[in-house]
């Protein structure tokens, strides 16, 4: 069916029902994606609560006007973004910011959608304890979009995804029904879980207003270390035996080759070097532990175990210390946006296949021509960030017509591997030719039945996750 635009006379009828606040006088914000490869449309209207969010979307649905739901804004595979297509209702959370209640003995908050992912956090620490999900934008990030994309992080090895974290939702449906999944159950085995179909959905079957979160007691002492390894064979050897001496206690459990200090050193982006000499790999991981437990006597017994694995490391002895060896991660990003990539991945692939996807890749990718490849991330769940960069001497906008050969070649080894070609960023537009190539034919069918039957005139984010 095709849909209609946003008309004078629809925005006039919002415009009369709705408060002022609720519409944006700059618009630019919410259409341009964070790495500038889209330009949107819409007219954006950020309700301030869930019946207002009912109202747009039921009225949407009568002149199938399509909507794109907007959390932060931080997504990087164009989920937020509809570029082309008819002018849409941009729906935005922003005004939707509020903590509904605390529940500190049963390690639960509830909280609409739009607030922001620090200010749970800072509102879990309030009453001693924690909210585990952690990310580089989680200054911005709000919680409806990491719900529904599923978002990952540093300490997924521990916590879990963004799914992990959840209890119950709020959601507004395609035709504006609200649905009143707020639980803070453990255990209901009612029927269908429906709060894991829509997290993940990327706003393609509703519109998470509010949620019900998992909290965690805060560990009472953490600990960080950096570890030189030889190799990423030496790395994943070294996640087994940290999981053999310490268990549930890794939080974060990073790989970080030598090209991301040398993007660092050629940006101009300052750090405190933790070695004399940059080493070709290395691991950074933190731990925590109850009271009683001390977190640098067992990363000092780690070390000590893996000799074979460790050639050096340095174990943070204060909290700006440990800070200045987290500062370095959180700043490769920064790093490769100013280099400028020709292709970045967002892949994940089984942990023991790991070492082999590193050792054959730049072979594979040397067919096409002569890249610097910059690969860190989360090994401890198997993600990897494997972003391919042009050499000195030439931009990214030297090898535009290689980007998509680029990642075609990435991907089919990740896949061939047993592997995702999104780990933890979502499908968005960017990935929804990845999804058709390398899903499962079933898989496909399924997704299309429940698109289909929550959303029959296909208004929810046309164009992301699946083809319209």
């Amino acid at each position: 069916m095709k849909h209609q635009s946003v008309t004078p006379e629809f925005e006039a009828e919002m415009r009369d029902r709705l408060r002022e606040k609720a519409f944006v006088e700059d618009t630019s914000p919410y259409l341009e994606e964070p790495r500038g490869r889209w330009s949107g449309q819409g007219l954006v209207i950020a309700p301030g609560t869930t019946q207002e969010v009912a109202f747009v979307l039921g009225r949407c649905a009568e002149a199938n006007i399509p909507v794109v739901p907007y959390a932060g804004g931080t997504g990087l595979v164009g989920g937020q973004i509809s570029a082309d297509g008819a002018v849409p209702v941009v729906l935005s959370l922003a005004r939707m910011n509020k903590v509904r209640a605390v529940y500190r003995d049963e390690n639960v908050i509830e909280v609409d959608a739009g607030i922001i992912l620090q200010d749970v956090q800072a509102e879990a620490e309030k009453v001693g304890r924690l909210f585990p999900l952690s990310l580089a934008s989680e200054g911005s990030a709000r919680i409806g979009g990491l719900l529904a994309t599923n978002a990952g992080g540093l300490n997924v090895i521990r916590y879990g995804n963004a799914r992990a974290q959840c209890l119950g939702l709020e959601v507004v449906l395609a035709d504006g029904t609200i649905w009143n999944g707020m639980s803070r159950l453990r255990k209901d085995n009612t029927g269908y879980d429906l709060k894991d179909l829509i997290i993940g959905s990327e706003g393609t079957l509703g519109v998470i207003t509010g949620a019900s979160l998992r909290l965690m007691p805060r560990p009472a002492r953490e600990a960080t270390a950096m570890f030189v390894v030889p190799s990423p064979e030496a790395a994943v050897s070294l996640l087994a035996r940290a999981g053999d001496l310490l268990g549930e206690a890794i939080t974060a459990f990073e790989l970080i080759h030598r090209q991301g200090f040398d993007f660092l050193d050629e940006t101009g982006i300052t750090y405190h070097a933790p070695f004399a000499q940059t080493p070709e790999w290395t691991v950074l991981t933190k731990i925590g532990l109850p009271e009683g437990q001390d977190p640098e006597a067992a990363l000092t017994a780690l070390f000590e175990a893996a000799e074979e694995d460790v050639l050096d490391g340095v174990i943070a002895q204060s909290v700006q210390q440990a800070d200045d060896l987290w500062a370095i991660r959180e700043q490769i990003p920064e790093g490769n946006r100013r280099i400028g990539s020709v292709s970045s991945h967002d892949i994940s692939v089984p942990i023991s296949a790991i070492p082999e996807f590193i050792k054959v890749a730049p072979a594979k990718l040397a067919e096409i021509d002569d890249f610097r490849i910059n690969c860190f991330g989360h090994l401890g769940d198997g993600n990897l960030h494997y972003n391919v960069f042009p050499q000195p001497g030439k931009t990214r906008a030297d090898h535009a017509h290689q980007r998509d050969a680029v990642k075609a070649c990435v991907h089919d080894l990740a896949h061939a591997m047993g592997g995702s070609v999104s780990a933890e960023h979502g499908i968005g537009r960017l990935k929804v030719k990845d999804l058709e190539t390398y899903g499962d034919p079933a898989k496909l069918a399924m997704m299309r039945a429940i698109k289909a039957a929550l959303d029959p005139r296909g208004i929810l984010n046309p164009g992301a996750v699946l083809r319209g």
